[in-house]
């Protein structure tokens, strides 16, 4: 069994949670990782790490896996340790008020403050309701794009109407050799920009853009060869393609969070918004697996739920000592 002592132990190693290293290490405190993936990163490493984001300050576009990649050069000064691959099982508060959090494989992690940054928990992809859909998993169907270029010069439908189906159609209206969006309405509920982007995608001739209509079938012998698609008149037609990739985004599942004495709601950890503390003193809950009125499910939003945790597990960490916080720009990171 490994014993790991630290200030802070933070369940989740996707963007929020690796950028809560970055403003706990400001602070001189020490950060311990768990994370169920075998890798860093989170959804954007595991889902989507090619997929273009267009919402992180100071960045006009970049793709999922290279802000993973910045995010460990930006914590890389504050030595963090991670357990990749381990689910965390247990957790007990102890009677000083410091918590121990054990994994399946062993690991036991004894810290001062817990960080809940694991996204939307143990999650999966929702999978349409269609006939022979798992027996073409693999073989022309996928949930999630992991890498692009498998695509390239095939034929691609999507299905979906959220930010993910619109910007996996226009990534890859340049990388395939014909992609088609199905969506059973028609308008979306993606970014407004993006649905415009494919609205004009569609004009130019460069996708085919299906709307107010559902798959019903697939078909194919060994490889999914075709797309049985109905509109709402009720008319039936048939694409061909070589690749299916349902996007209705995840189902969440806490796991074993939820039995940990968090009050919950809606499959989220309830939390405060004056520093994103959860009912059981010493718990932080951050990014998309907590909840609170306004609550917007962006990678930003979680950054800024980092930086006021960390303020706020100071006071656990070092309780005998007055926070006094100083810019970076004026101090540079590796004076702290």
């Amino acid at each position: 069994m490994e014993h790991i002592n630290t200030d802070i132990c933070i369940i989740g190693a996707g963007p929020v949670g690796l950028f809560a290293v970055f403003e706990a290490g400001l602070l001189k405190m020490r950060c311990h990782l768990i994370d169920v993936l075998p890798q860093v990163g989170g959804q954007l490493s595991e889902i989507y790490p090619q997929k273009p984001i267009y919402d992180i300050p100071g960045f006009p576009i970049i793709n999922a896996q290279e802000l993973v990649d910045n995010l460990m050069e930006q914590i890389a000064p504050f030595n963090p340790t991670f357990s990749l691959g381990e689910r965390v099982d247990h957790l007990k508060k102890l009677e000083d008020g410091t918590f121990v959090i054990n994994t399946n494989e062993g690991t036991e992690v004894h810290s001062k403050v817990v960080v809940i940054a694991g996204g939307l928990g143990c999650f999966e992809p929702r999978k349409p309701a269609i006939d022979r859909l798992e027996q073409f998993e693999g073989k022309g169907v996928n949930y999630m794009i992991k890498n692009p270029e498998l695509f390239r010069n095939r034929k691609v439908v999507l299905a979906g109407g959220g930010d993910s189906a619109l910007d996996w159609t226009i990534f890859l209206a340049d990388i395939a050799a014909e992609v088609t969006l199905i969506h059973r309405g028609d308008t979306f509920r993606g970014a407004p920009d993006s649905a415009e982007k494919v609205f004009d995608l569609a004009k130019e001739g460069k996708i085919n853009l299906v709307l107010q209509s559902q798959i019903t079938a697939i078909n194919g012998t060994g490889h999914l060869n075709e797309v049985i698609v109905q509109n709402k008149d009720g008319e039936v037609s048939s694409i061909g393609t070589d690749h299916l990739i349902p996007l209705f985004g995840l189902t969440p599942k806490l796991g074993p969070i939820a039995e940990w004495g968090l009050n919950i709601d809606k499959s989220a950890i309830e939390v405060s918004t004056v520093d994103y503390s959860t009912n059981v003193a010493g718990i932080f809950a951050i990014g998309d697996i907590n909840t609170y009125p306004g609550k917007l499910k962006l990678i930003l939003c979680g950054f800024h739920e980092a930086a006021l945790m960390a303020q706020s597990a100071f006071k656990f960490v070092y309780p005998a000592q007055k926070l006094s916080f100083k810019y970076t720009t004026v101090y540079g990171v590796n004076t702290f």
